[in-house]
């Protein structure tokens, strides 16, 4: 958005001007303001018939005054007021609306891409209970389309909390868990009708999930906590720029103005153009409480860039909504290992089971000691898996691809890097905007040019600079006071940086992205190519964890030299389904059939010879 420097006129460019200016003066001499009338008429600054046929003396005239013969008259001055108040709105608006097109067309991109990953993750989460618990899925799917929609208005921006959500969606679904899955042969409607409201309200304390609905709120929290905070962020962008489109320009602003566009026209120079230090002290004259915009806009753009970082870097949002299926994944089968323990807990704190008022024996080993560790009701994951808690565990997991098709290419981090790149480019757009409506003006800077007065061949007066305090060595506008509308702005503007910045304290610490003009495009590994993801080899039941969670719900720290600038999402670790027999276990050699094939085929080799 830096102005370019203008070339220098060349001899044939003075003389062209030099006529120009000749034949305009030959007008006027000739008694006419043809010149005159036809640019009133094509930049529609009034009625035509306020323009003299041919030029004269108005004493009546305030801005435009000069010794000899006018072809200006009061009525046409007053046109002139409003037709260069209303070019110069236009103007500023014309520069607002690529800015004002970029934030909105990303925010709504931003929504859009949101919704989707919500909408996948939702049918990933469905696709769990449908398949692998189909008997309570009916009653739980409606508990995940409440969680997600809650997660979409929050997103939206509406003032919902996600930790809420997440522990009402584990509070709903703890009934179903204890009558489908901890004591399946209970009498579910029973249950639910006595003891649903009790086993809701004590979920927390039972802990049947154990740390996995926290550490999915904790990754949801601060992923879509972010994505939130930017489209707030976005509209409060679309609120300044607003707000600029409509100031409201001083008198001595207007009539600054007038003398630099319209004066000139007074003498029948239609064409000249004006100086451009005198258009720079005019427009920075008139725009410098927008000016004072500059330096909170630049911390503005600063934190959209950082909010960014923090939603899209390292995939973050991505990874923690897929790793709603996960963490569910894993809430459930917690529950099922520690059900000898919550099923007394849960007698003791809501009343007897419906299976034990009907008589009806529990699957499990009967607990008597009441005050037993919930890690010590099954086998730790280091020990091994007898083969009756295998084959309660078979088919209870399974791994769904997170690999994207190849023909998606356009994810939320290259929305992003996008979206980034062009904030880049408007980070001094207050600053730059007074020499961005000069350059509409086609100044001129080192040749005959028009400077208020007179043409001159250059403008000597000092050019100031941006802001209000510049404004006092002005000499074509006196700034006598800020606007009250745009200080409010300004205001409102700071406060909401600082209140984003305490309601997100390590936004500086997320790693930017250098190169976003680079254009580079992820790949995916070449290691594994199957369309439907990647299947884990091995033995053994393996532990599907998020690929930033450790198995015991602690973050995992990064590894010395793993924080490249475009680091690869890590991919969940895929599980081997396990059978319920003990065979299942044993490994398989399909070489050595063929080594005794080879051997067989050795000898009768041999005989022969």
């Amino acid at each position: 958005m830096s102005r370019g420097v203008c070339p220098r006129v060349n001899c044939c460019g003075l003389l062209w001007t030099a006529l120009v200016f000749g034949l305009t003066m030959c007008h006027v001499d000739a008694y006419s303001c043809h010149e005159v009338r036809t640019a009133f008429q094509l930049r529609q600054v009034g009625p035509v018939h306020r323009v003299p046929e041919t030029p004269g003396v108005d004493v009546d005239l305030l801005l435009c005054k000069h010794q000899g013969l006018s072809c200006c008259t009061r009525k046409m001055e007053e046109s002139y007021l409003i037709a260069v108040r209303r070019e110069t709105l236009h103007n500023i608006q014309s520069y607002n609306y690529e800015l004002e097109n970029l934030i909105s067309g990303h925010a709504d991109a931003f929504q859009d891409m949101f919704q989707y990953l919500l909408s996948f993750s939702q049918g990933h989460l469905s696709s769990l209970l449908e398949g692998t618990y189909s008997t309570m899925s009916r009653h739980a799917l409606p508990h995940v389309n409440q969680l997600f929609s809650t997660l979409s208005h929050h997103l939206r921006g509406a003032n919902v909390s996600v930790e809420a959500a997440v522990n009402q969606f584990y509070n709903n679904l703890f009934p179903l868990v204890y009558t489908q899955l901890i004591n399946p042969g209970m009498d579910r409607e029973l249950v639910w009708r006595d003891m649903g409201d009790c086993l809701r309200m004590i979920r927390q304390d039972v802990n049947p999930f154990g740390p996995h609905p926290a550490i999915m709120a904790q990754e949801l929290a601060g992923a879509l906590g972010a994505g939130k905070h930017l489209g707030l962020a976005l509209a409060e962008g679309l609120e300044v720029l607003n707000a600029t489109e409509h100031i409201v320009f001083s008198k001595e602003c207007v009539k600054a103005l007038v003398r630099m566009v319209y004066c000139s026209h007074c003498r029948g120079l239609t064409l000249i153009k004006p100086c451009d230090g005198f258009c720079l002290n005019v427009m920075r004259g008139c725009l410098a409480s927008i000016s004072e915009l500059d330096q909170p806009w630049r911390r503005y753009t600063t934190l959209l860039e950082q909010l960014t970082h923090a939603m899209a870097n390292q995939h973050s949002m991505e990874l923690a909504l897929l790793g709603v299926r996960t963490h569910v994944s894993e809430a459930l089968l917690y529950a099922q290992l520690h059900g000898p323990v919550i099923t007394p807990t849960v007698d003791k704190v809501c009343g007897l089971s419906a299976r034990e008022r009907t008589g009806t024996k529990p699957p499990h080993s009967e607990v008597t000691t009441s005050n037993m560790n919930l890690s010590t009701a099954a086998p730790s994951a280091s020990q091994p898996l007898s083969e009756q808690w295998l084959g309660r565990l078979a088919n209870l997991r399974s791994s769904l691809p997170l690999k994207p098709s190849k023909n998606n290419k356009h994810d939320l981090r290259t929305l992003s890097r996008e979206f980034l790149t062009y904030v880049r480019r408007y980070r001094s757009f207050f600053a730059a905007l007074p020499e961005l409506l000069c350059e509409g003006e086609n100044v001129v800077g080192e040749s005959t040019c028009w400077s208020g007065d007179d043409v001159v061949e250059s403008y000597t007066s000092r050019v100031v600079g941006n802001g209000l305090h510049a404004q006092r060595q002005n000499p074509e506008v006196k700034v006598r006071t800020p606007d009250p509308g745009l200080a409010e702005v300004k205001d409102r503007l700071e406060r909401f940086c600082q209140e984003t910045h305490e309601r997100f304290p390590n936004l500086g610490q997320f790693e930017a992205w250098d190169d976003l003009a680079s254009g580079e495009v992820e790949e995916g590994s070449t290691d594994c190519d199957d369309e439907d993801g990647c299947q884990a080899s091995g033995e053994g039941l393996e532990r599907t964890s998020h690929p930033d969670i450790s198995s015991e719900g602690k973050p995992v720290e990064s590894q010395p030299g793993g924080d490249r600038l475009y680091a690869k999402p890590v991919k969940p670790t895929s599980v081997m389904v396990i059978g319920g027999s003990a065979t299942s276990l044993r490994p398989r050699r399909p070489w050595s059939s063929a080594l005794l094939l080879a051997a067989l085929c050795s000898l009768l080799t041999l005989c022969q010879l």
